[in-house]
């Protein structure tokens, strides 16, 4: 099983945003950071879910589980559904990413369980204003 752990940051609502991405399990460790541009929290969380849902991929397509404290992408998974317009194209593309999978879990952390990827987001901001 890959454990995912996902999460984002932002400076700024909306401002320059950046996603981190630590998976772990099956003999991997894969840490990424990267700046996603300027946008809001919810969509870099978004973001974050699909990056680490196409990485995982790479690595395995039996049980993959999701962990992230953002209670809207986890309730947007489960109930497949989201209010707001802007999140559609974002939860659409996660669900069919999920399809590739054997069996797929998303599980809400609090932030103190998530730390190897709030880490790497914060990295990530930094990356992208360094440039």
């Amino acid at each position: 099983m890959l454990e995912v752990y996902i999460d984002a940051a932002s400076a700024g609502n909306p401002g320059p945003s950046a996603i981190g991405i630590f998976i772990k399990g099956e003999g991997h460790q894969v840490q990424i950071s990267e700046p996603v541009g300027i946008t809001n929290n919810h969509i870099a969380e978004f973001m974050a879910l699909i990056r680490g849902l196409q990485e995982a991929a790479k690595l395995s397509t039996h049980i993959i589980s999701v962990r992230s404290d953002s209670k809207i992408v986890v309730a947007s998974i489960e109930k497949e559904f989201v209010k707001n317009e802007d999140y559609k194209p974002y939860l659409e593309e996660a669900l069919k990413l999920t399809e590739q999978f054997e069996l797929f879990f998303i599980k809400w952390i609090p932030d103190s369980q998530n730390k190897a990827a709030d880490a790497l987001a914060r990295q990530g901001i930094q990356k992208g204003t360094n440039k």
